[in-house]
Order: structure tokens, then sequence, then C-alpha cells
């Protein structure tokens, strides 16, 4: 007390305001230094200006703070968890929810991200569902996915969208009609399906001639027109995008990995294009094969081929089934894609070899029957791609498996060839796939012969009964 005393007659009451003024701002300062060393993360969020004004009383003693805010996401941004699959056998996939913005000009998509793990922040991806097919995916856009932190340098959004993307290509084998379906349409189906329309398709490699064959399905699909995001140059925000396509089975789904089937599928395409039979015909078994012919005539549908595979005695192959008491038509398919559907709705029973031309399957009625004609060497390949997914979608499959004697190959190479005597039993690699095709795809045609053949028929006849 006696110390304060004297330090207090020492001072003026001017210069005791003063030095009040300046204990508490190197308090201030101390404790600021003190924060700064010890709590490094606060150097970049705040900036503390001390402003003292020595006029007057210490009630003036302002202290204002600056507030450094880091860049605020377009969308909010959860905790995510792995964005990208590269290791599923059939397709590269990406999935991200929060704040995603695709460059298209320049084939760049951007995840804005709050983890500051070091993980994995970039792929590679070919939006295209036939992985390991070189020859396929060579013609396919390279996506470059990043996954940056919110901090760093991020495309500035020049257009917001509301609902999530799907981004895939329309190159690889599109134009077959096989691949249409197996590699991009089923893909997309099991991809966008559950969205209820509220998805906008981004597709790069875009043919404007396939938006236009297939538009009544992706108009099914998507209630927003395509875009074409290769020539995009704003920067697109969404609030969630897959990049790729959810493909898990040739020519079908596999129900192990996904919430739809086949069934599904082909349901979803029969009310796209307004086909109106759902079942086939029904024989009745107890009835006069006359009396059932005359008033409920089984349609069997032959596809043929012009170039590779062709029957070349179809006049007897269609005199025996109409002798059999079906209804006959042959056709290429070869017209605009609606008008495909609704004829082979019609029909009860679909034939053809091994090719494209079968992948109308799906528009036949449900317990319709599919007889292929499996050519030399095409056991494999006929099974995996039409013999499995046929009865996956609640099909009746025959398949009629060729003599040698009934193939053209038999006049082009010795009875001893190996082409003849031993063809390939199992799948081919990708690089032996050409020399295959080439032999067994391209350079044989068929000849059935009819008296053989007629029990396969009769069988199609009694699975319409059951």
């Amino acid at each position: 007390m006696k110390y304060d005393s004297l330090l207090a007659r020492s001072f003026s009451k001017h210069e005791q305001k003063k030095l009040g003024i300046g204990a508490f701002v190197s308090c201030f300062i101390l404790a600021a230094t003190f924060c700064f060393l010890f709590k490094p993360e606060i150097r970049h969020f705040r900036v503390v200006n001390v402003k003292v004004s020595l006029r007057g009383s210490p009630k003036i003693l302002a202290i204002t703070e600056e507030v450094t805010k880091p860049k605020k996401p377009y969308f909010e941004i959860e905790q995510e968890k792995q964005i990208c699959n590269v290791l599923h056998t059939r397709a590269d996939l990406c999935e991200m929810k929060g704040d995603i913005r695709i460059h298209g000009n320049s084939s760049t998509i951007f995840f804005v991200s709050i983890d500051d793990e070091k993980k994995q922040n970039s792929w590679n991806i070919r939006p295209y569902a036939r992985k390991g097919d070189d020859r396929a995916m060579d013609s396919v856009t390279n996506l470059i996915v990043k996954k940056v932190h919110i901090s760093q340098q991020i495309p500035i959004c020049t257009r917001n969208y509301t609902v999530p993307a799907v981004v895939f290509s329309t190159k690889g084998y599109a134009g077959n009609h096989f691949h249409d379906f197996s590699d991009v349409l089923i893909p997309l189906f099991q991809t966008s399906r559950r969205l209820n329309g509220e998805v906008q398709f981004l597709i790069t490699n875009n043919m404007p001639w396939w938006i236009k064959k297939f538009k009544a399905v992706l108009q099914r699909l998507s209630k927003y027109e395509t875009i074409d995001v290769d020539k995009e140059k704003d920067v697109l925000c969404f609030p969630s995008m897959t990049i790729g396509l959810k493909a898990n089975k040739e020519f079908s789904i596999n129900t192990s990995e996904s919430s739809y089937n086949m069934l599904d599928f082909t349901r979803f395409l029969k009310s796209t294009y307004s086909l109106k039979r759902k079942s086939a015909v029904r024989l009745k078994k107890n009835a006069d094969d006359d009396d059932e012919r005359r008033k409920n005539k089984p349609r069997l549908l032959i596809i043929s081929r012009s170039r590779t595979r062709r029957f070349t005695n179809i006049e007897e192959i269609v005199a025996l089934a109409k002798s059999l008491g079906f209804k006959v038509g042959v056709e290429e398919t070869r017209e605009n894609l609606a008008q495909v559907a609704k004829k082979v709705n019609s029909f009860d029973v679909l034939m053809g070899v091994h090719g494209a031309g079968l992948t109308n399957m799906v528009f036949l009625p449900e317990n319709a029957s599919v007889i292929q004609i499996v050519g030399l060497g095409m056991e494999w390949v006929s099974k995996e791609d039409f013999e499995i997914p046929a009865m996956d979608m609640n099909l009746k499959y025959l398949g009629y498996k060729i003599s040698v004697n009934e193939s053209s190959l038999i006049q082009q190479y010795p009875l001893e060839h190996h082409v003849l005597k031993d063809p390939p039993g199992n799948m081919i690699s990708p690089k032996g796939w050409t020399s295959y095709r080439k032999v067994y795809l391209d350079q044989q045609d068929v000849k059935i012969d009819v008296n053989r053949f007629r029990g396969t028929l009769l069988k199609a006849l009694e699975l319409l009964k059951s």
C-alpha cells in the first residue's frame, strides 16, 4: 500500500491515464502474440487491428477485427467417401455429391473438398462401359477428375444447376445395335432411372444421329435436353455427379449389384414405345392342332442378314415353319427404332443367327421365345451375349448348334483343318479377337438342315403351351 501511494504521488493525473492505457495495450499485444505463436491456425482466419486514442478517456480505446473467410462452395460439401471406383472389370465410375464443377472444353471435372487428408486426388476416367477393350476405349474421351481443396484456385461457376448430372460417351462401339444397348442404354438405365427424370445428361463424343435414334429413351430417363459437354466453354456446376455408367453384365443387369433387373428394363422400353402386347400367345395344350392353327396362329420373326452370317436357304426355313403352323415374317430390322419395336412386339418367337439383330428381343412380349442359331465356334459368345440375357428378360430360350455340314466354312477349309475340327470353345482374349472375328463371324454363313431343325421349331410351339 505504501509503495502504491508513493507511485501515485510520482505521476500527475494525466500521466496516470496514459500509463493505464499503455499497460492495457501492452497486455493485449502480449496475449495476441501468445495466441499467434501457439495457435498457428488462427493466422489464416483473423487479423486484429488495435486503434488507441490517447486523447481523452480510456473508454475510447477501439479494437477492430477483420475476419478473412475461406471461399464459399457453391453447394454444401459433405464429408466425402472414396469418389472413384476403378477396380470394376466392366467400367470405371465416379460418384460425387457436393460442389462439382465441369469445364467440358478442357475435359476436366473438379470436386471441391474439405478433406485435408492426402489421398489420391486425380483420376482418368473414360465414361464408356467396355473397359479393357482397347479398340473401343481408344475413341472415348479421357476425362480428368480432380479432387481439389476448397482453399485452392477453382474455376468459377458460370452456369449453375440444381439437378444431378450423369456424364457418358456415345463413342466406342456405339452405332452397333447390340453395343448401343449393352454398353450404353442398359447401364444408363441402371445409373439414372432412380432419379425419375430429374437428371442432366452430359455427353462426351456426342453423335447427333445416335441421340436422335434413341431420343425416346433419353427423354424418358431425363426431363432435360442433353448437353454436348465437349463444346461447353462455360463452367457448369452441379450438386452431384456420376461420371461413367453402372455396368455389371453383358446385355443384362447383375441383380446382386443393382436394385433393377432386366425385366424392369424391358418393361421400361415397352412403356417408352407404347408397346401393346405384354405376353406372348398362349396355346392350349389339349386343343385340336388344326383348330389351334386357325384360331391362334403363333408368329415367328426370322432376322435375316445381308452381309455376314446369312441364311442361305431362307425359303426352306420359312416353308418348314409355315407347315408347322407358324405365321412367318422375315426382316432385317433396319427401320426406325420405334417401328422395329412395334413390329418385334407383335411376334411370339424371334429367330436369328448370332448377331446384333437378336438384340431386338428386348421388345418381345414376356414368355415369348428366342431361337439363336449358334454358328461354328460361336458357343461361348452366344451364351454370354444372348442366352443368359434372354432368360433374364423372362423369355424362353432355344439354341440350335449347327453341324459342320451346315456351315459355309466347310467350303473354305479342308475337314481336317483346325478351324473346323477344333473351333474355340471358350472366351477369346482381346488380342485374338480380330482373327477370331474374321473367320467365325465375318466368313461364315449358315445353311440350315430343315429336317434336323424341325425339332427345334416343335419345341418352340411346346413352350408357347407352357
